[in-house]
């Protein structure tokens, strides 16, 4: 993977932060400044650890399947694409306000279980771990926390188009896997 094709997949990566802490700010009005923060912390460290694990893992099985990981990329990157497409036209619940530490952890992994899956497809793809890693730990904790802090002024844009923009990228990055 180049540089561009690390940061389309952090961004899209950063995306579920960014839409569940843009609806954390929405609902939070007291300790607005630590509690965004906290949130944007914890975003980014479980979407920067959980390629590490994807990495590891995908290490282990790679002697197995390194004949197929152009393919293996290829399908993984497509089912998260599909995945965050279809999840942006399903029905969601009320968000709730939730800051405290077993919210936090919770909110942490399912919005990074993805990267997880992400991190297999930068070991099948040939690429180093550290700089991915970085990037997407950083592009979740700045779009978290700009989900945060724009949850009020966009009250009405609704979010299924982020998705399907992230979508869209994974998409693109699996055909460009096998091309």
């Amino acid at each position: 993977m180049n540089l561009i094709e690390i940061l389309l997949l952090a961004f899209a990566l950063g995306i579920d932060c960014c839409v569940v802490s843009f609806a954390q700010g929405l609902i939070f009005t007291s300790n607005r400044v630590q509690n965004s923060l906290i949130l944007a912390l914890t975003m980014g460290f479980f979407q920067g650890f959980m390629p590490v694990i994807g990495f590891i893992g995908a290490g282990i099985i790679s002697r197995y399947v390194s004949a197929y990981s152009a393919w293996i990329s290829f399908a993984i990157f497509l089912i998260l694409g599909l995945k965050f497409i279809f999840e942006a036209f399903e029905q969601k619940e009320e968000k709730i306000c939730c800051i405290g530490i077993n919210c936090l952890i919770s909110m942490g992994i399912a919005t990074s279980i993805d990267a997880l899956v992400a991190g297999a497809s930068i070991k099948f793809s040939h690429t180093e771990l550290l700089i991915p890693a970085l990037l997407i730990a950083f592009a979740s904790f700045f779009m978290s926390l700009s989900g945060f802090w724009f949850g009020n002024s966009f009250k009405n844009f609704p979010s299924k188009y982020l998705e399907i923009s992230g979508g869209l990228i994974l998409i693109g990055l699996a055909f460009k896997a096998v091309i």
